[in-house]
């Protein structure tokens, strides 16, 4: 059921799906079955996208926005790095800290958004702290649940051997469980781009999701389309830079498609 590929035809086919895609959004909109407001045509969404570019719009909100998803998205891994592994390897930090992040992690990160203004501001710290909120609670509980499928064996493999906690964590534990761990990182990474948009909700003068709230305000559909395309896009691009990086951390696991 599992047939492998080859790498050339797994693009070809994935390079397949997005051009079919983006035919039948040119011939529904050539042939007139949707009215503009609701799709534009793609015509008109790449000109709208080639006028942000010209002026520097585009680049400009493109910068801050992979500047403020880069920051956010780091502190906040390497904090589940931290803390992720220990509440994997012990009960007593376990029962202390993952029901309170179960408890938090179920709150909307949208209701936050005044209480980070007043807390730190409305700064690029505020939209730090949103995309953080959105992506560390998740992480932590992900990073801990792969460090604990580690087989017990290999633990008692380091007992016996007479390393203490710290050496089986760094020695054993985190080395096995790493695979799950960056494969956690990212998905999680597809979450933060979802909440960088939340994130610029807050007094953002420019940024991808700050110019997603004005155009819906304007009903300025091609810009909304285009900038989901932009969003769509950067978020692939850093998804294959991480499944690439992942391939030659992991050569030993890949499989031939």
């Amino acid at each position: 059921m599992r047939a492998g590929i080859s790498r050339r035809e797994y693009l070809l086919i994935a390079l397949a799906t997005f051009a079919a895609l983006l035919l039948v959004w040119w011939l529904v909109t050539a042939t007139g079955l949707v009215d503009p407001i609701f799709l534009p045509p793609l015509t008109a969404v790449a000109a709208r996208l080639g006028e942000l570019a010209a002026d520097g719009t585009l680049w400009l909100d493109t910068g801050l926005s992979v500047y403020r998803i880069t920051v956010a998205y780091l502190i906040a891994s390497a904090m589940a790095l931290l803390l992720g592994p220990i509440m994997g390897m012990s009960a007593r930090v376990e029962a202390a800290l993952e029901p309170l992040f179960d408890f938090i992690r179920y709150m909307p990160v949208v209701a936050f958004v005044t209480l980070t203004v007043i807390w730190v501001g409305t700064g690029d710290p505020a939209k730090f702290l949103l995309i953080w909120m959105g992506t560390f609670f998740q992480q932590v509980l992900m990073v801990a649940d792969a460090v604990r499928q580690v087989p017990q064996p290999m633990v008692q493999l380091g007992e016996t051997l007479g390393l203490n906690r710290r050496q089986i964590l760094l020695r054993i534990v985190f080395p096995a469980a790493w695979p799950r761990i960056y494969d956690a990182l990212r998905v999680t990474l597809g979450w933060a781009w979802t909440w960088l948009v939340v994130a610029e909700l807050v007094a953002a003068t420019a940024g991808l999701g700050y110019r997603l709230t004005v155009a819906k305000r304007y009903f300025a559909t091609d810009t909304i389309f285009g900038y989901l395309l932009v969003l769509g896009v950067l978020g692939l691009v850093f998804d294959q830079g991480m499944r690439a990086l992942g391939r030659v951390l992991f050569r030993y696991q890949r499989k031939e498609r």
